[in-house]
């Protein structure tokens, strides 16, 4: 990938007890694109997004070797700051999962943990956020409702509202739309497109017609290997492996 790259890992390992999920995971991840990761379940695509911000660190007996770096420094340091790494890299899950509180105390969660306290910068952020994520207009009369009283893709639409708050520089999304409807979907694919402007997007989907439309780049992922990885066009029009092209034309998966 010769753009500039703003995440990258080397001779990637990740162990669960005894299970080898990730296997020796060399990838670079370009800034300002969308990076799809695709491949069958279980293949590792979520525990590689989960080592973008140390989240299987919550997992009990994971052992990690490699090395993986945001901006050219080595996350899995020791004395690496988690807090302010998950601050960098913003996480949106597969089913929304807003906070049983107001739509405006969501997306304000994030810059209050942080130290915003001024109401006006407060406000200033919330708006912000929801206009970035598409949803200011729907919710706009309503900050003061419970988040919980939104649809599914409104909530996910918050939960990336929310993600934003706080200025990552890379946002990860594993399977953002797998919880809804086509209609919904739409509106999350579209807000991706307009979100690389600012931000870094890697997204884990097992659509792969979802991967086609909205990524710049996609890497596939089998038995806890990365196949390969390129130019979306390049891998979905003329992969290099045969094992890829076998996933693509739904041979197995």
């Amino acid at each position: 990938m010769p753009e500039d790259c703003i995440i990258s890992t080397t001779d990637l390992n990740l162990w669960y007890h005894e299970k080898h999920a990730l296997q020796s995971v060399s990838i670079r991840i370009p800034r300002n694109r969308v990076t799809a990761l695709i491949g069958p379940s279980g293949c590792g695509k979520s525990t590689l997004l989960r080592c973008f911000n140390r989240l299987n660190d919550l997992i009990d007996h994971v052992k990690i070797t490699g090395t993986v770096t945001l901006d050219g420094n080595d996350i899995l340091a020791p004395g690496t700051d988690v807090v302010t790494l998950r601050k960098k890299i913003g996480m949106v899950f597969q089913k929304p999962n807003p906070f049983p509180k107001s739509i405006w105390e969501n997306v304000a969660y994030g810059p209050k943990v942080h130290g915003v306290k001024d109401k006006g910068e407060l406000d200033r952020i919330v708006e912000e956020s929801l206009r970035h994520a598409a949803l200011w207009d729907e919710v706009k009369d309503r900050l003061n409702d419970s988040a919980l009283g939104l649809s599914g893709g409104q909530q996910q639409r918050l939960c990336i509202a929310r993600t934003l708050a706080v200025e990552p520089e890379v946002i990860l999304m594993d399977e953002p739309c797998s919880a809804l409807d086509p209609i919904a979907t739409a509106k999350i694919e579209n807000l991706i497109e307009m979100l690389k402007q600012e931000y870094t997007v890697i997204i884990v989907t097992h659509n792969m017609q979802q991967a086609a439309r909205v990524s710049d780049y996609t890497g596939f992922m089998y038995l806890g290997k990365l196949v390969e990885c390129g130019k979306t066009v390049q891998i979905f029009e003329h992969p290099a492996e045969e094992l890829t092209e076998n996933y693509i034309t739904g041979r197995f998966g």
